[in-house]
């Protein structure tokens, strides 16, 4: 049974964007890995039909018995389906190929866009976990809008390549409506560049360009290209377990201490 936190909600946070191969399961996961390894605790709720998150902390398809699909289609409740991981902290609600007919089976649903947000709810305010990170499938489909719907804020992983905030616009599209008709508190959380190589130009330009049109939406720290971040997850493991010392892991350590610090200043002005 886990001991509730005092005087603590957990902040939810949707990592998402619609295009594919960006970085957005490692960056759940590693940011996952980061905040717990900065005294907090986290779920993370794997949204996507691939599963890649639940694999990448060692849950295996096999031990996967009720899903993110149970919860959001059977209407299981959100606290049956946590599976405890090797790492004190980090827990998940994983997922599988399932998931990938929710989107039809839900269509008749009244109550699609909410059905994340119903079955967060309790363990959102059991103060058993400080953050719940979900991990969105690469495309803006009714599994997003749930994420979405049930979430405080929004993380962008954006790739340092050609056209990279070009995709962008659709996706702002859709913070935009789910803000104004179903969730008016979601905000942008931030954008976090991702495979940055400080010696490729291009890489460079991605920085400056996302800089001048995004300003302070854009994280300061920078993911790195890295071979460890790259091969973790084939061990079933974020980086910061499977190499501590690596760029990879003192990125996204960089990263949480952002994430935490933009929080602590969100606390202040709402204070």
């Amino acid at each position: 049974m886990l001991e509730p936190l005092l005087n603590s909600q957990a902040r939810t946070i949707a990592v998402s964007n619609q295009k594919g191969g960006v970085g957005k399961t490692t960056t759940t996961i590693n940011l996952g890995a980061a905040l717990v390894a900065s005294g907090k605790r986290v779920l993370l709720i794997d949204l996507d039909p691939q599963g890649n998150a639940s694999t990448g902390l060692g849950l295996m398809p096999e031990d996967r018995e009720v899903t993110s699909y149970e919860v959001l289609v059977e209407d299981l409740p959100a606290e049956d389906a946590i599976y405890a991981t090797e790492i004190e902290g980090l827990s998940i609600i994983p997922a599988t190929v399932d998931l990938s007919s929710a989107d039809i089976e839900l269509m008749a649903n009244e109550k699609r866009s909410f059905l994340l947000q119903d079955a967060l709810r309790t363990v959102q305010a059991s103060s058993h976990y400080d953050y719940i990170l979900i991990d969105c499938p690469p495309s803006l489909n009714l599994l997003t809008v749930n994420a979405m719907v049930a979430s405080d804020s929004v993380l962008v992983p954006l790739q340092s390549e050609f056209f990279a905030l070009e995709g962008l616009s659709q996706l702002m599209l859709t913070i935009r409506e789910i803000r104004t008709t179903a969730n008016k508190n979601l905000r942008i959380e931030g954008v976090v560049l991702t495979m940055f190589d400080k010696r490729n130009n291009l890489s460079q330009q991605v920085e400056a360009d996302a800089r001048e049109n995004l300003g302070e939406l854009v994280f300061k720290t920078m993911i790195p290209r890295n071979v460890r971040l790259s091969e973790a997850p084939s061990f079933s493991m974020p980086v910061l377990q499977y190499d501590p010392s690596s760029a990879g892991s003192a990125a996204y350590r960089a990263l949480a201490e952002e994430v935490l610090a933009r929080r602590e200043q969100a606390k202040t002005k709402e204070g």
